[in-house]
């Protein structure tokens, strides 16, 4: 029985590092896992703690940069920063 707890404190503790990992690369490794581990693994609560961040109420935004819809330019956020007001929206439209 002790075994069975080190081998699952193992599982979350390999799939918390691996959502430590940008999205493509967790994306690969959550593609390659068997369905009834995914099932049997707190994922919702790694979840919530692997990407929880480090950004406050009040704090900047960071920096990145997106190609134009019609990819002919980079937009840069930090270019907007003290000119114009930016609302950054994530979701999903479809």
């Amino acid at each position: 029985m002790v075994a069975l707890g080190v081998v699952f404190a193992a599982l979350c503790g390999v799939f918390y590092r691996a959502m430590l990992q940008p999205p493509d690369v967790f994306g690969r490794i959550v593609s390659r896992t068997p369905l009834p581990l995914l099932m049997v693994l707190p994922f919702e609560t790694l979840w919530t703690h692997a990407r929880v961040g480090g950004l406050r109420p009040g704090d900047p935004a960071p920096d990145f940069q997106l190609p134009t819809l019609d990819h002919r330019q980079t937009m840069r956020l930090s270019s907007y920063r003290g000119s114009k007001p930016v609302v950054l929206v994530f979701g999903s439209y479809t």
